[in-house]
C-alpha cells in the first residue's frame, strides 16, 4: 500500500513564499509622494496581427499620477497628430486603428516615458512587426525517379514568415504520411528517406506549412516519386545525410533550447544514438525526437557546452558525426537595481549586476537621460554597476536607469530614489488570524513603511519581548518566523515599528492546527468478481477545521456508478467488475492540509477455459493432449484438470482422468481399449474451476482382451450350507471388448480335490449350495470377454455359512472380591460345538434379594459382552451385603448358544448409604432437636450414627468441632448448652462394621436473646455509636481459634457513621466482597436531587472514607454500594442517618452560662437516683440476672449481628460449598422467636430499652420492631427513663 502525506503550506511552498517576501521591492504606500513606476508593458518583440487593432502598453503609477510620451524609432512620436492612434486616458497604452490602413505603416521601434515631477522612467524599446504569412512561388516538378534501396531528401523550402511556420508532410487526403526511423522530417522541413522501397512510389508527396499567428496554411506542389527496381542498390554502410561531413559547429543561447539533429542513410536502415564526450547527457532536461535523430535540451546551460557525438549502426558498420556546441548568453540579471527609500541625510546604493556572454556593457541614466549628459550632482557617485548616494537632500528623487547590452540582447530595469521623511506606517491588515499546522513553520506579516526605515519589535500575549533566537527569527521586512510552531506559540502577537519620527503597533493572533492524520489506511484488496470491495480511511483532524473527504481512483474522480458509495469513513464498490481495478486514494482535505493514503483493487475470478485442443503422438493405449491457457484474470493458475468422455459406454458423463501443474499446457494421457474418448480440460486457479473447453475431436481405441480382474472377491455363507460368492463388476471401459464375462472358481480349502468353476455375465455374485457348515474355501473371479482371458487371478479365502452354537460354557466359578465386584471363570466352548465365527461370551446376572430380606425381590437384569475367546471377566456395580444369580452363553455370527447352569454367590457388607433425612426441629436460644431416618441402602448390619457440629459466627468463621456418638436404633436427639444467637453447621453419617457411610450436613441458628440486642444510636454530635455485646451465658473452656471461610452473604458489615465537625462525617465499614468500585453516596433527607457519589477504597477489610462539604445544621442519608463497570448496583447497605451541628450562633451560648450548667447537674443527678432505683427493682422482679451472666461468661467469640438488617451474615464451607439454610430471617428483618421466649418485654418491663455493660438502659431495643410493627405501641406502657435522658440530649 502506497501512503503519501501531503500538506497545502509544505516547507518548500513556505520557502517559496517566505523568499518572495523578502525580494519583493520595496513598496511606497501611493498616498505619499514618489516617481514613476512602470507596472506594464508589452513584451521587446511584439509581432501583430495585421488584421486587428495594434494595442501597446504601457502602465505606470506614481505620486503625482505620471504623464505619459512615445517615442518611434528613437524620435518623438506625436501621438495627438495622428487620428488612428489614440492613447487611453490615466495611461499610457497606445490604440492603433489600422481599419483603411497598412499594418506596415506602424513598424517600428516604441518607447514609452512616464514622469512626474519626482522623476522619470521609461519602458523597453519595444519592437513591433507584421505577422507574415507569404504563398509559395510557382514551380514545376518533374517526377523524381529513384532506384530501390537508394536514399532520397524531398526539399520543403517554405517561404519565410513571420514567425516561422510550422512544416508538416501529408497526402492529398490530408492524411499525414507515415514516418519511422527509414523516413523522417527534418528540422527544416525536408523529408528524407534512409532508403526507399517499392512502397514509396506514389504521386502526392505534399508539404503544407501553417503560420500560427494568422491561422493560415500554405501548400507547395505534390512531389511525384517513382520507385524503380531494375537496377536495385545493395546493402551499404550508414552515412551521414544531414549534417554532412564528420564535423559540425552549433551555437546556442543560454536559457534558450538546443537542438540537434542527425540523419543517417543506409542499408539497412541504420540506428542513430548520442552521447556527448566531454560529460554525461542532462537527462532530467533533455528528450529525444523523431525517432532518435534529434537530441532536445532545454533551458540550456552553459555547462551544455561540449562535443556531441551522434552514432548511425546497422549490421554493416557505423558512422559518427561530431556537433560542436557552443553556448553564449544574452545580458540577465544577476541582481537588478531597486528603489530606494531614503531620509534626508541617509546614503544609498543602486547596484545593476549582470552577466551574459560576451560580457554586457552597462550604461546608467537619470530620468532617461544618460547620466554623463545630465547634471552633476555631487552626491552621486557611479562606479561602472553601483550608483552611490550619500547626504540626499530633500527634492532629490529621481529614477534611474541601467541599461545592459550585448549583441544577443538587453536588459533595462528602472529604480527610483525617494527622498521623504515620513512617520511609521504598519501595512499589513490589523487583527490578522494565521493559521498552521503543528510543526511547520508560521510566517507571522508585520509590513510596514516609514523613513528612515523602522525598526520591528515583536511581543507574544503583551508580556514578552521577543528576540531573534529560538524558535523565533525577525526578518528584515519586519516578518516573524517561528521555525516549528506548536500549539504553545498560539496567541496574540504585537509588532511595534518605530523610527524617529514616530512609533505604530499592529495586532496577529497564531492558530497553531492540529495536523490532518488517517489512522486506519485502504489496504490492498483482492476481490472475486462480483462481489464486494470496501476501503476504510479513518481520519484524525483538527476539530476546528472542516475536513472534506475525497476519493480517487488511478488520480482521477470516480465513476460515475452506483456501485459506488462513498461514506465518511470508507468507499464501497458493489458487484466490482474487472474495470474496477486500480488504485484508490482517499484524501483528507482540510484549509490548511491533506492526507492521503492509497491502496490497490485487484480483481479476480475464475480463469478463462483453455482453447484450442489438440490431439497429438496418437498411439494403441496412449495420446498426447495440448491446449492454450486462457485469461488467468490476476489469479495464477494452479493447475489444469482432464477429462474424458466414453463414448461407447457412458455418453454424456465426465470422468476425471489426469491434473496438470499450472504451467504445463500438453498431458500424456494413457487410455483403455474399445472406448470412444473426447477429452476436455479446465483450469483452477485459486478462485475456482473454469468452465470446460470445448471437447476435443473424438479418438477411438481398438478392442483388447480385459487388463484387470474384478476387485473386492469375497466368499461368505448366508445359510448354514452354502457359499455366496460376490466381487465388484468392471466398469464398460475397464472391460476392454465386447463379451464381458466372469469366471467363477472355487474349492474347499486344505482338501485335495479340483477347482470347480461356473461362467456368469451381467452379475456381481455367485450362490454355491450344499456346503458343510462354516468350513474355508478358496475362490478367485476372472474376467473374459471376446477378446480373450483377463490375467490369472488371485484367490481368496472364505467361509461357508455359520450355524447357532450348540453347547454352553462349563465349570463356571465365581470369586467375589470385595461388595461391589466379583470375578467369574468358566471353561471355553469347543471349537466344532461353536459352529461359526466365534464372537465372544455373554454374561448375565442378576440380585436376587438383599440377605437383610427373607423373600425374593429380583431385580433387572445385567448384561457383560466379552468379545473373543475369553475364559474369565469382572462384574462391576454389585450391591454389597446381597444374593446374585448368573449364566454365560456362547456367542458366534449366527447366534447364541444355550445357557449354562444359574450360578448364585453372596457379595459381602459394605458401608451404608447416608442417612435418608436430616431434620431440626425445636430450635431455642441454647437448644436444638434433630431428627433423622435410617440409609434406603444399609450395605450391611448398622452399628450406629456420628454426629460432629461446629459453629459458624458473623465473620463467617468455623469454630471447633464436637462428635456425638449413636446407636443403630436411635432417630432422633436433643442438643442443650448450645450458644445463643449462633449459626451451627451439623456433618451427619451412618456406620457398618465396614465404616461409615457418607455424610449429610444441615445448618441451624439458635434463637437470639431479645434482651441483649441493642440497635445503634444516632447521636448529634457524636454519630453511630456500636452496639454492646451481651457476654455469653453459656460456660465453655477456651478453644482453637476460628478458621475462615469465604463469606458468600452481605459484602457490608459493621457500617457506622460519626460527624467531624460542622462540615463532615466519617463513615466506617468492614468490606468481604469481590467487586473493587465501591462508592459513598448520600443525599439531603427528603431532598429529590440525585445521589452524591464519591469513589472509596474497594479493598477487603475495615475501611472509613471522610466525607466534606456538607450543609451545617442538615440531616443526610447515607449508604455504601457496589457497582459494576455499567454503574449498575451489585450491592448496598441500608440507609444511615447523619445529622450535622448547626453552625455556631455569634449569640450567648446558654450552655456556657454558670445558672444553666448547674440546673443540668440537679436535673442529671436527680435522673441518676432513678435509675438506680429502677435497677433494684427490676433485679428483684426479672427472671434473667443479666449482669450475673455477664460477670460469669465472658466469650469473646460473640460477634455483634449486622447493623442494616440484624441477620447473621452468611458464609461458605470450604468442604460442600453448601449455601447455610438456616440463615433465613423474616422479610422486615428480624429474626421470629418462639412463644415460649422468656425476655423483658414479656413482662413490660423496658420493652423499649437495651441494656449496656454493666445493665443499665441506654436507648431503645431494635428486637421489637417486627412485635411493634404488627400490635403498635400500647398507651399503657410506662416511659422509659431512658427516652426522658435523651430528650434533654
Amino acid at each position: 500500500m502506497d501512503r503519501k502525506g501531503k500538506w497545502v503550506l509544505s516547507s518548500g511552498a513556505l520557502l517559496v513564499i517566505f523568499l518572495g517576501r523578502m525580494t519583493t521591492a520595496l513598496e511606497v504606500p501611493l498616498d505619499l509622494p514618489q516617481p514613476p513606476t512602470i507596472t506594464h508593458q508589452s513584451p521587446k518583440d511584439f509581432i501583430i496581427d495585421p488584421r486587428e487593432n495594434i494595442l501597446i502598453y504601457c502602465e505606470a503609477k506614481g505620486k503625482p499620477h505620471p504623464s505619459f510620451s512615445w517615442t518611434r524609432n528613437g524620435t518623438h512620436f506625436d501621438v495627438e497628430k495622428d487620428s488612428k492612434v489614440l492613447m487611453k486616458p490615466s495611461s499610457g497604452t497606445l490604440v492603433i486603428d489600422i481599419s483603411g490602413e497598412k499594418a506596415e505603416a506602424y513598424e517600428g521601434i516604441y518607447q514609452c516615458t512616464a514622469r512626474n515631477e519626482h522623476g522619470t522612467a521609461v519602458s523597453n524599446n519595444i519592437f513591433i512587426r507584421q505577422s507574415r504569412s507569404p504563398l509559395w512561388s510557382k514551380e514545376r516538378k518533374e517526377a523524381i525517379m529513384v532506384q530501390v534501396g537508394v536514399s532520397l531528401v524531398l526539399q520543403c523550402r517554405p517561404p519565410a514568415g513571420l514567425p516561422p511556420p510550422i512544416i508538416f508532410w501529408m497526402d492529398n487526403n490530408f492524411q499525414r504520411l507515415p514516418q519511422n526511423t527509414r523516413v523522417s522530417q527534418a528540422l527544416n522541413g525536408d523529408l528524407y528517406f534512409s532508403n526507399v522501397l517499392l512502397d514509396d512510389t506514389r504521386n502526392d508527396y505534399i508539404c503544407y506549412a501553417r503560420f500560427p499567428h494568422t491561422q493560415t496554411i500554405q501548400q507547395k506542389q505534390p512531389i511525384t516519386v517513382k520507385v524503380l527496381d531494375n537496377s536495385p542498390s545493395g546493402e551499404r554502410r550508414p552515412s551521414f545525410m544531414a549534417p554532412l561531413g564528420r564535423s559540425s559547429t552549433q551555437m546556442a543561447l543560454r536559457g534558450g533550447v538546443l537542438e540537434l539533429e542527425c540523419i543517417a542513410e543506409g542499408l539497412p536502415t541504420p540506428e542513430v544514438s548520442w552521447y556527448k564526450e566531454s560529460g554525461d547527457l542532462p537527462s532530467s532536461r533533455m528528450s529525444f525526437h523523431n525517432f532518435q535523430k534529434t537530441l532536445k535540451i532545454a533551458d540550456v546551460m552553459e555547462a551544455d557546452a561540449g562535443d556531441y557525438r551522434c552514432t548511425a549502426k546497422n549490421s554493416l558498420g557505423s558512422a559518427h558525426h561530431t556537433i560542436k556546441v557552443n553556448v553564449k548568453a544574452a545580458p540577465f540579471w544577476i541582481s537588478a537595481p531597486r528603489n530606494l527609500i531614503l531620509a534626508p541625510k541617509e546614503t544609498g546604493i543602486l547596484t545593476c549586476r549582470v552577466s551574459g556572454d560576451p560580457k554586457p556593457q552597462i550604461a546608467w541614466s537619470v530620468n532617461g537621460v544618460p547620466i554623463k549628459d545630465s547634471p552633476k550632482d555631487t552626491s552621486r557617485k557611479v562606479e561602472d554597476d553601483t550608483v552611490i548616494l550619500s547626504d540626499v537632500q530633500t527634492g532629490s528623487s529621481a529614477v534611474y536607469q541601467c541599461n545592459a547590452s550585448n549583441e544577443f540582447g538587453y536588459l533595462l530595469a528602472n529604480a527610483f530614489v525617494n527622498v521623504l521623511a515620513e512617520a511609521p506606517r504598519v501595512l499589513t491588515p490589523p487583527n490578522n488570524v494565521y493559521q498552521v499546522i503543528t510543526n511547520n513553520p508560521a510566517f507571522l506579516d508585520c509590513a510596514s513603511f516609514g523613513s528612515p526605515i523602522p525598526t520591528i519589535t515583536w511581543f507574544k500575549d503583551s508580556q514578552t519581548s521577543i528576540l531573534n533566537r529560538d524558535p523565533y527569527v525577525i526578518h528584515n521586512n519586519g516578518t516573524l518566523e517561528i521555525n516549528v510552531a506548536q500549539s504553545l506559540n498560539s496567541g496574540k502577537y504585537t509588532c511595534i515599528a518605530s523610527n524617529n519620527l514616530g512609533t505604530r503597533e499592529n495586532h496577529v493572533y497564531l492558530e497553531v492546527k492540529e495536523p490532518t492524520r488517517i489512522l486506519a489506511q485502504p489496504e490492498y484488496m483482492v476481490v472475486q468478481r462480483n462481489r464486494k470491495a470496501v476501503f476504510e480511511c479513518k481520519v484524525k483532524h483538527d476539530p476546528t477545521l472542516i475536513p472534506t473527504m475525497n476519493w480517487l481512483k488511478d488520480n482521477g474522480e470516480l465513476p460515475d456508478d452506483e456501485r459506488f458509495l462513498v461514506d465518511t469513513d470508507s468507499l464501497t464498490i458493489n458487484e466490482v467488475t474487472e474495470e474496477d481495478e486500480g488504485t484508490y486514494t482517499c484524501v483528507m482535505n482540510t484549509t490548511l492540509d491533506q492526507d492521503s493514503a492509497s491502496a490497490m483493487l485487484t480483481v479476480v475470478e475464475e480463469p478463462d477455459p483453455p482453447t484450442d485442443l489438440e490431439l497429438t503422438d496418437q498411439r494403441e493405449r496412449s495420446v498426447q493432449l495440448t491446449w492454450i491457457p486462457g485469461d488467468e484474470h490476476n489469479s495464477p493458475t494452479q493447475k489444469f484438470l482432464v477429462q474424458y468422455e466414453d463414448l461407447l459406454h457412458q455418453a454424456g458423463v465426465w470422468h476425471n482422468l489426469t491434473e496438470e501443474e499450472g504451467t504445463k499446457t500438453t498431458a500424456h494421457l494413457d487410455l483403455s481399449p474399445y472406448a470412444y474418448y473426447s477429452f476436455r480440460v479446465l483450469a483452477v486457479n485459486h478462485v475456482g474451476y473454469s468452465q470446460p473447453s470445448q471437447p476435443s475431436r473424438q479418438y477411438r481405441t481398438n478392442p483388447a482382451a480385459p487388463d484387470v480382474n474384478p476387485t473386492d472377491v469375497h466368499g461368505v455363507g448366508t445359510e448354514h450350507n452354502n457359499l455366496v460368492i460376490s466381487w465388484k463388476e468392471l466398469t464398460g471401459l475397464q472391460s476392454n471388448g465386447p463379451g464381458l464375462q466372469y469366471k467363477v472358481n472355487w474349492r474347499q480349502k486344505d482338501v485335495e480335490e479340483d477347482w470347480l468353476s461356473e461362467t456368469v455375465a451381467n452379475t456381481s455374485k455367485y450362490v454355491v449350495s450344499g456346503t458343510p457348515t462354516f468350513v474355508p474355501y478358496e475362490v478367485k473371479v476372472q474376467a473374459v470377454n471376446d477378446y480373450g482371458n483377463g490375467p490369472a487371478p488371485e484367490a481368496v479365502v472364505g467361509y461357508s455359512g455359520e450355524d447357532v452354537p450348540m453347547s454352553a460354557p462349563e465349570s463356571v466359578q465365581v470369586l467375589v472380591q470385595n461388595g461391589t465386584l466379583a470375578e467369574v471363570h468358566w471353561e471355553p466352548v469347543l471349537t466344532s460345538m461353536v459352529r461359526g465365527r466365534l464372537q465372544g461370551y455373554k454374561v448375565s446376572y442378576w440380585r436376587e434379594r438383599s440377605l437383610h430380606q427373607a423373600e425374593a425381590q429380583q431385580e433387572e437384569q445385567q448384561v457383560l459382552l466379552l468379545s473373543g475367546n475369553r475364559t474369565d471377566g469382572r462384574l462391576p456395580g454389585l450391591k454389597p451385603y446381597s444374593l446374585y444369580t448368573l449364566n454365560i452363553r456362547v456367542v458366534n455370527g449366527k447366534g447364541e448358544g444355550p445357557p449354562s447352569p444359574n450360578h448364585n454367590f453372596e457379595t459381602p457388607e459394605g458401608v451404608p448409604g447416608p442417612p435418608s433425612f436430616l431434620r431440626i426441629k425445636n430450635t431455642d436460644m441454647d437448644s436444638l432437636t434433630l431428627e433423622w431416618g435410617p440409609p434406603q441402602d444399609n450395605n450391611g448390619r448398622l452399628t450406629g450414627y456420628t454426629l460432629k457440629y461446629q459453629p459458624v459466627n458473623s465473620s463467617n468463621e468455623l469454630g471447633p468441632v464436637e462428635e456425638m456418638m449413636f446407636p443403630a436404633n436411635e432417630t432422633t436427639v436433643i442438643l442443650a448448652d448450645l450458644k445463643y444467637s449462633t449459626r451451627y453447621k451439623f456433618y451427619f453419617n451412618a456406620k457398618t462394621i465396614k465404616g461409615s457411610g457418607p455424610t449429610i450436613t444441615e445448618e441451624a441458628v439458635t434463637i437470639m436473646d431479645e434482651a441483649f440486642i441493642q440497635q445503634p444510636i444516632v447521636d448529634v454530635f457524636k454519630g453511630y455509636t456500636e452496639p454492646h455485646l451481651p457476654i455469653s451465658p453459656i460456660t465453655q473452656s477456651l478453644r482453637p481459634p476460628f478458621h475462615k471461610v469465604r463469606p458468600i452473604g452481605p459484602a457490608f458489615t459493621n457500617v457506622n457513621s460519626s460527624v467531624v465537625g460542622e462540615e463532615g462525617a466519617v463513615i466506617s465499614w468492614e468490606y468481604f466482597g469481590p467487586d473493587k468500585n465501591v462508592y459513598v453516596e448520600y443525599i439531603v433527607e427528603n431532598s429529590k436531587e440525585d445521589w452524591t457519589k464519591e469513589c472509596v477504597n474497594g479493598s477487603s477489610g475495615s475501611q472509613t472514607h471522610l466525607i466534606k462539604g456538607l450543609k451545617p445544621g442538615t440531616s443526610y442519608r447515607v449508604r455504601l454500594a457496589v457497582k459494576d463497570h455499567s454503574e449498575a448496583t451489585i450491592h448496598s447497605t441500608e440507609e444511615l442517618v447523619i445529622t450535622l451541628p448547626a453552625m455556631k450562633s455569634d449569640q450567648v451560648d446558654l450552655a456556657t452560662q454558670g445558672w444553666f450548667i448547674g440546673l443540668m447537674c440537679a436535673i442529671a443527678l436527680l435522673i441518676l437516683v432513678l435509675l438506680i432505683i429502677c435497677f433494684i427493682k427490676r433485679n428483684k422482679g426479672g427472671k434473667y440476672p443479666v449482669k450475673e451472666k455477664e460477670d460469669a461468661h465472658q466469650d469473646p467469640e460473640i460477634q455483634p449481628m449486622k447493623d442494616d438488617d440484624g441477620t447473621f451474615g452468611e458464609y461458605s464451607d470450604t468442604e460442600d460449598h453448601k449455601p447455610l439454610k438456616g440463615s433465613r430471617t423474616p422479610s422486615n428483618g428480624t429474626v421470629k422467636r418462639d412463644d415460649s421466649d422468656d425476655s423483658l418485654v414479656d413482662y413490660g418491663e423496658g420493652g423499649d430499652g437495651q441494656f449496656n455493660e454493666d445493665g443499665s438502659f441506654i436507648g431503645q431495643y431494635s428486637g421489637k420492631k417486627e412485635k411493634d410493627t404488627h400490635e403498635g405501641n400500647e398507651s399503657s406502657e410506662a416511659p422509659s427513663p431512658v427516652n426522658a435522658m435523651n430528650s434533654f440530649v
